[in-house]
């Protein structure tokens, strides 16, 4: 079982930055891959940025040169920095791992933090 719990989101005006943190806890042992998801009202949830377990990284086209996804094993917590926020990346930002103990792939959660772009 891991534990995944997100901070740092909040009410921000357009063009201004967060940053997200994501606590694991539990098995940490067993993750391979962790990233940031998120979900407008209305609209499917979507990957926003990957990191697998090379430490190579993805992000959605829509966030790529205004976001960056950075893991620090030692604490682990992954981290989420937006800037130049627009209007459109307000959503709720789930943590997302992906474990394999022996052959067994899961999938963990955050509860979510909420995340809205307003003048």
């Amino acid at each position: 079982q891991v534990q995944l719990v997100e901070s740092g989101g909040g009410l921000v005006q357009p063009g201004g930055s967060l940053r997200l943190s994501c606590a694991a806890s539990g098995s940490i042992f067993s993750i391979t891959a962790m990233g940031w998801y998120r979900q407008a009202p209305g609209k499917e949830r979507e990957l926003v940025a990957g990191i697998a377990s090379d430490d190579s990284i993805n992000y959605a086209d829509s966030v790529k040169g205004r976001f960056t996804i950075s893991r620090d094993n030692a604490k682990n917590k992954m981290y989420l920095q937006m800037n130049s926020l627009k209007s459109e990346d307000a959503a709720v930002y789930y943590c997302n791992a992906e474990t394999l103990i022996g052959t067994k792939e899961s999938a963990y959660w955050g509860q979510g933090t909420q995340v809205t772009v307003s003048s």
